[in-house]
């Protein structure tokens, strides 16, 4: 079985790329089971910061690697929280305190609350890779008033999908993952990667 190394801890995105790529033969191993520490992420956009995040992992491992970076653009912010979504509150933010400053951020402004979620997926087949598979999706919606639903994390409770009344966090995984960035996302990669020849 081919192993692919995932440039994150984060056991959510490592269940989420298993499900989809055991189909394939492929194990998916998170970076820490390899004592990988996360690497700083000093890019400025999504793209610089995936292939930081994939170059590492691959480079410490001698696996190839996949890094994803995400995060969330509300237009009258000016794309803000963007690169800086995770960390949004402060260093150590909690979710509710970066969806808390953002909700603080819009309260003044009852229409104009349109955003999207980014999602970048890098492969690198080693750490020294010129041509890295760079996939992009985005998530469409606005930003609601209030949070609601708790089947998610970070922003989902307080984004509502374009076509939903609902938050992104009162949608069955089976939908986010339909609908969501990260799931075209990854529709785009496997579609890559089966073109390259890495997937059966």
């Amino acid at each position: 079985m081919n192993k692919i190394v995932l440039a994150s801890g984060n056991k959510g995105k490592l269940k989420e790329f298993s499900e989809i790529l055991s189909e394939f033969g492929i194990e998916v191993l998170p970076q820490s089971q390899f004592n990988v520490e996360e690497v700083p992420e000093t890019g400025t956009t999504f793209v610089e910061n995936s292939i930081i995040k994939a170059r590492h992992a691959a480079k410490v491992t001698g696996l190839a690697a996949i890094a994803d970076d995400s995060g969330l653009e509300v237009d009258l912010l000016g794309g803000a929280p963007g690169i800086y979504s995770a960390r949004y509150a402060g260093e150590n933010a909690k979710d509710t305190d970066n969806f808390n400053k953002l909700l603080d951020a819009l309260k003044d402004e009852p229409v104009q609350r349109s955003a999207r979620f980014q999602c970048i997926l890098v492969y690198m087949r080693h750490a020294d890779d010129p041509t890295p598979v760079i996939c992009q999706a985005s998530w469409e919606g606005k930003i609601g008033f209030e949070p609601k639903g708790d089947n998610g994390h970070g922003y989902d409770p307080v984004f509502i999908p374009e076509g939903h009344q609902c938050s992104a966090a009162e949608l069955s995984s089976e939908e986010k993952n339909a609908l969501s960035h990260r799931g075209k996302a990854m529709q785009l990669l496997l579609t890559e990667l089966k073109a390259k020849g890495v997937l059966g």
